[in-house]
């Protein structure tokens, strides 16, 4: 078996019962096209195969991949893919709309979050994170955990937080708890952001003084009284204002 190497987050799901309830919570369809993210030891990949039928999957870690394909042999067809994730071109697997599934690697999970929303083919998201991410994610404006990912992931999903993975699932165990969150695309999300490099740098720009009246976070963009003709307070706080909030200012 090959060795965990830690320098790619490596913490591999051994809870059969968990297992069941992502795979569950998937809810592959024959036909569907659908593509795992650090598939591991298989956890996922051959249930997904069984019931999928095919399957795209990538991986970073030569002798995993290795492995992996030798275990999937008779099990549906599968494509390997062995690129760092965060290199790969998404659009590549098909036309719309992909399911991207998997156990994500900690230290990369946020970059990759944002690698994929860039990705329109990209329909439907399952993921296994950080339980601290998770709740980033979907938490609501106003609270302490909102904030840019929060409004970045929310602009373009429906966010569900579906249940919490204790370290005890995973083989080495994790420093942390983890959750499983469901991430739909909206339908209307890519027409209503007119132009989502903007939407990104503008988001960026709030949060980077979070602690700081939005007024000053957006000064290249607005002074406070167009922030005011928007109805934005100018003294308010960045989590303060909605994902809609965004939205409105970037467009403007």
């Amino acid at each position: 078996m090959p060795p965990v190497r830690r320098r790619f987050g490596q913490h591999f799901l051994k809870d059969a019962a968990i297992v069941d309830r992502i795979i569950r919570a998937i809810d592959a369809r024959p036909g569907e096209r659908i593509v795992e993210i650090g598939p591991g030891r298989g956890a996922l990949t051959i249930p997904l195969l069984r019931t999928a039928g095919a399957l795209d999957v990538v991986e970073v870690d030569r002798d995993l991949a290795a492995e992996l394909v030798e275990r999937c042999q008779g099990t549906g067809r599968l494509n390997l893919v062995r690129q760092d994730v965060l290199t790969v071109d998404f659009a590549e697997f098909g036309p719309a709309p992909l399911k991207v599934v998997g156990n994500l690697p900690y230290n990369i999970s946020t970059p990759l979050l944002f690698h994929l929303l860039g990705f329109n083919q990209v329909g439907h998201m399952l993921f296994m994170l950080q339980k601290e991410v998770v709740d980033r994610i979907c938490a609501a404006a106003g609270t302490p955990e909102y904030g840019r990912l929060s409004v970045m992931v929310q602009a373009r999903c429906r966010a569900e937080k579906l249940f919490d993975v204790a370290p005890a699932a995973f083989s080495p165990r994790p420093n942390v708890d983890s959750a499983v969150v469901r991430l739909t695309v909206l339908p209307e999300a890519a027409g209503r952001i007119r132009d989502f490099n903007r939407f990104t740098e503008l988001v960026r720009a709030a949060f980077s003084a979070r602690r700081k009246k939005i007024s000053n976070g957006l000064k290249p963009w607005f002074d406070a009284a167009q922030l005011e003709e928007l109805n934005i307070s100018p003294s308010a706080r960045p989590a303060d204002l909605s994902v809609a909030d965004y939205i409105n200012l970037s467009n403007s």
